[in-house]
């Protein structure tokens, strides 16, 4: 992958809409990209819909979400049930269903943006309604404003039950959502002194759960005068809240995360690269729909500095596959897998949440995430549109008119094949299961 520091495109230039060009014209390998990034992937036909139908229309359909409500009511249920029944693991699987089948798959993809963002465990809340509800908080702001997301999560029974929070009184103010509110959610080490993370305490004193609920104890609140950037007073924590938004680092902090969940795999993206991405944040009171459309129709978005500069997280790679297959399979089998390979959702290692990136991969990862996608055209309970892997076989080489592997390629893989590669594709190419348990082993397949 390319270094960050070998990126020769200005932050301008980086960030200004996409104009294809000759070299680089709107085609199904960008589709395919834009797909795999800002939801789990595609079958081919939908990439194909849209080269036809260009990358505005296609935006405007990923941003659309008329069909969330309706597609809500039918697997709200569903959730309930599980939750009620303290079957935590069984709503990952309902999770996963979820990003297979939903109408609007952008908005599933950031609701599990936010989830590593906002990360909290149901292995320590224990309460798998509670980890629902806040699933359900983070999908219904997830392409709003930030701070009514800040402001929901900061008052929400499974993050403070997560965080030791449950009882944050007056006379022993309990620090650790204040630290993580400005380390990890807000702004970033070297944002914050240790005694604005005492002051910002304070502000949340008489916060409480009770009964799996959020409560105010207003005499357990620190009523005295706090002084926390800038800001002095009987500060309530709404009002800190917004104080904390209001800093210089938030917007930068917010946009480097998103340019690392979407764009491409980079620790270190300076201020200075990331900073048009903070202005559009800053300039739309944090509109994350707008700042996102920017990103993912922008010339940076589009070259090769990010094309294949991601690796599949192991949830992308099993939703992916199954949405490229037009495909359906047993959750719960697959839930098993992920969590072999270190990313079942509802259960993130820690308050960081994942680590992303190289993480993903290592020798025993490799030969793991191959045996997921092997495991999932194995299992009798896949089911393909199409029929069967050979009936979707035929009809893709047909739709494509391609005898070699590099059309099919270009749908389905974000690196480009080798020559050596495609020798080895083509002596497994009349078996289509040979055939797509080889390509789940290559690097190139699990790259984004």
């Amino acid at each position: 992958m390319t270094p960050f520091s070998e990126i020769s495109m200005s932050p301008k230039a980086a960030w200004a809409p996409f104009q294809a060009t000759a070299e680089n014209p709107w085609s199904p390998r960008l589709a395919a990209h834009l797909f795999r990034r800002a939801t789990f992937g595609a079958s081919i036909a939908r990439i194909n819909e849209s080269v036809v139908s260009g990358l505005d229309a296609t935006l405007d359909q990923l941003f659309d979400l008329s069909e969330a409500a309706p597609f809500e009511e039918e697997v709200a249920v569903a959730g309930r049930m599980l939750a009620s029944n303290e079957e935590s693991r069984g709503l990952s699987a309902w999770w996963l269903l979820r990003m297979v089948q939903t109408p609007c798959p952008l908005l599933e993809k950031m609701t599990l943006f936010w989830h590593g963002h906002f990360a909290t465990g149901g292995d320590k809340v224990l309460d798998s309604r509670a980890m629902l509800n806040q699933n359900k908080l983070l999908r219904e702001h997830a392409l709003g404003r930030f701070e009514p997301l800040v402001q929901g999560i900061s008052k929400d029974p499974a993050m403070l039950i997560y965080l030791d929070s449950t009882e944050n009184r007056k006379t022993r103010p309990n620090e650790n959502y204040a630290r993580e509110l400005l380390e990890l959610f807000c702004l970033g080490p070297g944002n914050y002194s240790e005694t604005d993370i005492k002051e910002l305490a304070r502000c949340f004193t008489g916060w409480e759960v009770r009964g799996a609920r959020f409560r105010f104890n207003e005499h357990q609140f620190d009523s005295k005068s706090k002084s926390f950037f800038g800001n002095s007073g009987n500060l309530s924590g709404e009002q800190a809240v917004r104080a904390v938004l209001d800093h210089d680092a938030c917007p930068l902090f917010v946009a480097k995360k998103l340019i690392r969940f979407f764009v491409f795999d980079a620790q270190e993206i300076t201020d200075e690269f990331a900073q048009p991405v903070a202005d559009q944040l800053r300039e739309s009171n944090f509109d994350i729909a707008a700042t996102l459309r920017v990103i993912l129709g922008s010339q940076f978005f589009f070259s090769e500095n990010s094309i294949a500069r991601k690796i599949k997280s192991p949830v992308e790679l099993a939703v992916g596959t199954l949405k490229f297959f037009d495909a359906t399979s047993n959750m719960n089998q697959i839930t098993r897998r992920l969590e072999r390979l270190g990313q079942l959702p509802f259960y993130p290692p820690n308050v960081k949440g994942w680590d992303g990136g190289t993480s993903w991969i290592n020798a025993s990862t490799i030969i793991a995430r191959a045996n997921l996608v092997a495991d999932l055209f194995a299992s009798s309970s896949t089911r393909l549109e199409a029929g069967d892997l050979k009936s979707w076989y035929r009809r893709s080489r047909k739709t494509l008119s391609q005898k070699d592997f590099a059309g099919l390629s270009m749908y389905w893989m974000a690196g480009p094949l080798t020559e050596e590669t495609t020798k080895v594709l083509e002596l497994v190419s009349d078996k289509p299961r040979d055939l797509l348990v080889t390509v789940a082993s290559l690097p190139e397949y699990q790259l984004n």
